[in-house]
């Protein structure tokens, strides 16, 4: 695939001389780069051609021909989603994993658009297929490679009432308009000051931190829960109640958007509720780092057990129904958790289960299958890919979805890579599950109303708590010896 760049022009157009002639030349941004890439429609075999050589690379590794034929619209939505999602995770990783709001959500629809029209989704890649690509590691040694996709995996029936070449002109046509690029004004560089917004953000946190000294309160111990970009978890004991803590130290030195650091602490605060993972204080340590005091849950995650041990229905609803409780919890506040998984989903010895999004999972669990992207692919409803209809009930999806991993010990598609995954999801909607024959009429009903694709059919929180299935729900102390057993085999006691 040809990509020319007028070289002559851009070292012409790019040179400029102070208005004083005496100080050094300022170079703008480089312009009129021209992609000569054009995509189109075979006539007569009804296939995309000309794709660029980055998206032919993703796609022709993953997807048979027919399921690029058939489902282009689905192909599209997956590819543009996940390239997105990963410069995302690229650019920056927070060191908590906010809650959002739908009109985060309309926000972050926009900045997908304007990503798919910048040079970045055009990138062109040596290696493509890097290791967030790669199978998970529970696949068994038998599983098929890529390469032989084409021939071991099966087709995935059309939609009804679908016009492929209708559907593959409008792949054609978006594609070929996301590679145009306009040529822009030339821009002078310019530095840009970030010291007095920094200032005022470490003002503010130390208005909102407690003034006493951390030491003096929380003995730390030897255990370290895990490490990322923005700092460590570690655990440690609170003097005054004698119970067990987790402390995230950020290096503020470190964050390049302290003001987000800000607004998650203050999100944090706020919320209080028995079924999610509490924020009990904050220190700022040696004036440069961040203490974050949370509950300690010494059960672990909720994806130890669902992998190890085989639970009971009345187990799965005691989980769901608690679950529900937070999920119902922040809807009713106008907020969207967004990533409802095993992962997130924390355990006491005693059965307490807790919901927590603050990062310390995605450091805690180091599965980087599960972590590859900003907002797990296996959980993810289909409008979550797709941008349509997109609000609360994301969260019920992904409920549905964990219901299924704890039957079957793993979400559907968890052995795919993230970018088919996401093509999976749009394409066939919900997912099939293997051992449906043998659940009871109830539980059958509750995981209906959590993964209908319309989502003007799917249940709300309030309404899923209702339901007959959470009637059936065990003690959440029959959690502890699942909890044990997976922590005995896992060498986690």
């Amino acid at each position: 695939m040809p990509i020319k760049m007028n070289i002559a022009k851009i070292f012409k157009r790019h040179t400029h001389k102070n208005s004083d002639d005496n100080g050094p030349s300022v170079i703008g941004n480089p312009t009129n780069v021209i992609h000569d890439i054009h995509v189109f429609t075979n006539k007569e075999t009804g296939q995309l051609e000309g794709l660029p050589l980055a998206w032919q690379r993703q796609i022709g590794n993953l997807f048979t021909k027919a399921e690029q034929n058939n489902n282009p619209d689905a192909l599209l939505h997956a590819v543009k989603y996940y390239n997105y999602s990963i410069k995302k995770k690229e650019d920056s990783e927070p060191p908590f994993k906010p809650f959002v709001t739908e009109q985060d959500i309309v926000e972050e629809s926009e900045e997908i658009d304007k990503f798919m029209n910048s040079d970045d989704a055009h990138e062109s890649r040596e290696c493509l297929l890097s290791d967030d690509d790669k199978p998970a590691r529970r696949l068994p040694p038998n599983f098929p490679e890529f390469s032989n996709r084409r021939e071991t995996l099966p087709a995935i029936p059309p939609k009804k009432s679908t016009n492929k070449l209708a559907i593959n002109n409008h792949l054609a046509k978006s594609i070929e308009d996301l590679t145009a690029v306009e040529e822009s004004p030339v821009l002078r560089r310019k530095t840009l000051e970030f010291s007095q917004t920094d200032e005022d953000v470490m003002r503010e946190l130390r208005s909102i931190c407690n003034p006493n000294d951390p030491f003096e309160r929380y003995s730390r111990s030897n255990k370290d829960l895990g490490a990322g970009a923005s700092g460590i978890v570690f655990v440690a004991t609170d003097l005054v109640t004698a119970n067990k803590v987790a402390i995230k130290d950020i290096d503020m030195t470190k964050q390049a958007r302290k003001e987000l650091l800000l607004s998650e602490i203050k999100i944090l605060r706020d919320f209080k509720h028995k079924n999610l993972v509490n924020f009990l204080d904050a220190y700022l340590v040696y004036d440069d780092h961040l203490w974050v005091v949370m509950e300690l849950l010494d059960g672990g995650p909720l994806t130890d057990v669902v992998t190890e041990t085989i639970m009971k229905e009345g187990q799965i609803a005691a989980v769901c129904h608690e679950v529900l409780q937070a999920i119902n919890y922040l809807h009713k506040r106008g907020t969207i958790h967004r990533d409802i998984k095993s992962d997130n989903v924390l355990l006491g010895m005693d059965g307490t289960v807790k919901v927590t999004d603050f990062g310390f999972c995605a450091n805690i669990i180091g599965d980087e299958q599960r972590q590859t992207m900003v907002g797990t692919p296996y959980w993810m409803a289909p409008e979550v890919v797709t941008r349509k209809q997109y609000g609360k009930k994301v969260d019920i999806w992904s409920l549905g979805i964990m219901a299924i991993e704890m039957i079957e010990g793993e979400p559907p598609y968890l052995r795919e890579p993230p970018l088919r995954a996401l093509y999976l999801i749009a394409a066939n909607g919900r997912p099939k599950i293997p051992r449906w024959d043998t659940l009871s009429s109830n539980l059958r009903s509750f995981i209906d109303d959590c993964l209908q694709e319309d989502v003007n059919k799917r249940a709300s929180a309030d309404e899923l708590l209702q339901h007959p299935f959470l009637q059936v729900r065990m003690e959440l102390s029959t959690l502890t010896p699942l909890i044990k057993a997976a922590k005995r085999i896992l060498n986690k006691t």
